[in-house]
């Protein structure tokens, strides 16, 4: 066993911050393993990427800058991870659970017949394989699961891991050769198209969300709305001049219910829940929703949630460590008002 592997997303020659907490996971499950950290980089502007890795805990990174990975594809992705892995025999890989990470790691895992564990909230090492407890049945139960084998598969939930801090070092950089050249990939990338404004709910320390009692705006629609756009029309405004004002004092990013996105009121990149982002935030504040069992998967793991909903029987309440039963148009403005004159802002 050579190493525990950690695979670091990339974009554009930048990495993903989550795959920080990657690597930190990495440090704690080699330590008690006496085992180095390598960085897998793959694409463009990998050798930058991979000295990023050792400030943040990395000892050694192995980088493939090739054309054929500058752009993320499974196909080559896959083929040079599993390369690596029955090449070198690690005892570990470890990428966090982004879209990306799932479809990699389980890739690979198949390639190499080798075991799997996904959306890990805590890992250890267990005897001659691994621990770890995941979140199953939509968040409600906590499974411990063990796997063992030449390798073992892990990809690991955000924020569930805290990142170090950086602390610039060099480390040594291994260059692997790609696994496969262009003729041999089926796909092609012609062009990425950005969505002005994403926002990157994974990555958010603070959460404000609202649901389908954002319909309850007892703002003016304008002339010539009625109906159900003017319905639409309330709830969209009061994402936009309600939520957000308290997102922006708390340096927070606003979500939304698959009923407020399904409904119109905010665009699906919004979505928290079981088909929508899976977060972990420090504090989540739950405007007008009820807090259905899908809604809950997604945000059940958040360090503090506070739910705002005119319904005391709401089962959001349930699980709110601090609730509030009222108006959301009448409470959320006094809030971020306050906020405000606490924070000077």
């Amino acid at each position: 066993m050579s190493a525990i592997y950690v695979w670091i997303e990339t974009f554009k020659g930048k990495a993903n911050p989550t795959s920080w907490e990657a690597v930190a996971a990495g440090r704690m499950l080699g330590a008690s393993l006496n085992l180095p950290v390598t960085a897998l980089v793959f694409g463009e502007n990998a050798a930058a990427v991979a000295q990023e890795a050792g400030a943040y805990g990395a000892d050694n990174a192995i980088t493939c800058d090739d054309a054929t990975l500058t752009q993320f594809r499974l196909e080559p992705y896959a083929a040079l991870l599993t390369q690596l892995v029955k090449a070198n025999a690690p005892k570990a890989v470890l990428a966090i659970a982004s879209s990306r990470g799932r479809e990699l790691l389980a890739s690979s895992a198949a390639d190499t017949d080798s075991a799997m564990l996904s959306d890990v909230l805590d890992l250890s090492a267990n005897g001659d394989g691994l621990s770890a407890t995941r979140a199953v049945y939509a968040g409600k139960v906590l499974s411990d699961n063990a796997a063992s084998g030449a390798a073992v598969f892990v990809t690991l939930r955000s924020r569930a891991f805290k990142a170090a801090d950086p602390a610039p070092k060099d480390i040594p950089v291994t260059t692997a050769a790609p696994a496969l050249s262009e003729a041999q990939i089926s796909t092609k990338i012609e062009s990425f198209e950005e969505a002005v404004g994403t926002v990157n709910l994974s990555d958010a320390g603070v959460i404000v969300s609202g649901g389908r009692g954002m319909a309850n705006n007892p703002a003016n629609a304008p002339a010539g709305v009625s109906g159900d756009a003017a319905t639409v029309w309330k709830a969209q405004d009061g994402f936009a001049n309600v939520l957000q004002p308290l997102a922006d004092v708390l340096g927070g990013a606003v979500g939304a219910s698959r009923a407020a996105v399904d409904a119109g009121y905010i665009p699906y990149v919004h979505q928290v829940g079981q088909t929508g982002k899976t977060v972990s935030p420090d504090l989540y504040i739950a405007c007008g929703i009820s807090g259905a069992i899908q809604h809950q998967a997604g945000m059940r793991s958040s360090k503090v949630i506070v739910a705002i909903n005119k319904d005391s029987e709401a089962p959001i309440f349930k699980m709110a460590r601090f609730g509030l039963v009222g108006d959301l148009y009448q409470i959320i403005p006094a809030l971020t008002a306050e906020l405000k004159k606490r924070l000077g802002k």
